[in-house]
């Protein structure tokens, strides 16, 4: 065997152990921490997951683009959550139908557990075909209501007002719902109004993805960008940093405990997690 072949071969044996312990660098770097806090069951409560519709990354109108959509760990960390907590879980989505998953975020670096979970399972996977309508959803008969995020989130959010209006039902309803969300997914929070007609969410501590973590990624195309909005809306915007803000994270529960937010794609089980345990301490 000649030495350029020799070399060749080292070469790519050396290439192929990187990709595969890949993974396992960028999880230990700080992407998709695992969850290693107190957890509650709430048998009988009810949680709703609403996503976007969007599925294309361009400018404002254009239809030609990357193919975007949720990002598939924002969906299924809190779905697997509440599921395994006992809760009935209902997805919906701006349009209804299928849920667009950004297909990047299923690329097998930063997949996530629950996201091959949710890959083999029939059930979850029916729901986000067959998503329900937000304008179709009874929004009062939740518990919990979790808005995920995803690039797809920065176009129809924060420009619905039939979520703004469901956000707000959810808020003053007679379950008094625990609301929450992660990264893109907060913008769905921003119109929401108080019966005064105040911004709903003026005046509360909130985490969203950060601007820095969007201009460091290059995507600053996107219509909305989440702490912008909260910071325009009147929130105490919090949130941590790291060497890239795609590795940082942070929860934060407003001082009422109505509100539950996550900065990023990070703090998925956090929320989800956290939202239990609020519903569970209100219920005594």
């Amino acid at each position: 065997m000649s030495r350029i072949v020799k070399i060749s071969l080292g070469a790519a044996a050396c290439i192929g152990v990187f990709l595969i312990s890949l993974p396992t660098l960028v999880h230990k770097a700080g992407l998709h921490p695992e969850y290693s806090g107190p957890t509650v069951d709430l048998p009988g409560k009810r949680a709703l997951i609403i996503t976007t519709s969007h599925d294309v990354l361009a400018p404002v109108g254009e239809t030609e683009g990357d193919r975007t959509g949720v990002m598939a760990s924002e969906m299924t960390h809190p779905y697997y959550t509440f599921l395994d907590g006992g809760m009935d879980v209902d997805l919906a989505s701006i349009r209804g139908g299928e849920i667009p998953i950004d297909p990047a975020t299923l690329n097998f670096v930063v997949r996530s557990p629950e996201d091959d979970r949710f890959l083999d399972d029939s059930i979850a996977i029916a729901k986000a075909k067959h998503s329900i309508p937000i304008a179709d959803v009874d929004i009062t008969a939740y518990d919990i209501v979790f808005i995920s995020g995803g690039w797809g989130a920065a176009y129809d959010l924060a420009q619905n007002p039939v979520l703004a209006n469901k956000v707000s039902e959810a808020f003053y309803g007679d379950k008094g719902a625990v609301i929450g969300g992660v990264c893109h997914g907060v913008l769905g929070l921003v119109n929401a109004r108080a019966k005064d007609g105040n911004l709903l969410i003026a005046g509360r501590r909130m985490t969203g993805v950060t601007d820095k973590q969007i201009k460091e990624l290059g995507i600053e195309l996107t219509p909305k960008h989440p702490e912008t909005e909260l910071r325009k809306a009147g929130v105490i915007f919090e949130s941590e940093t790291a060497f890239r803000d795609i590795l940082a994270t942070h929860v934060t529960v407003d001082d009422e405990k109505r509100f539950v937010t996550g900065q990023n794609q990070n703090s998925g089980l956090e929320t989800a997690h956290l939202m239990m345990q609020v519903m569970a301490e209100r219920e005594g």
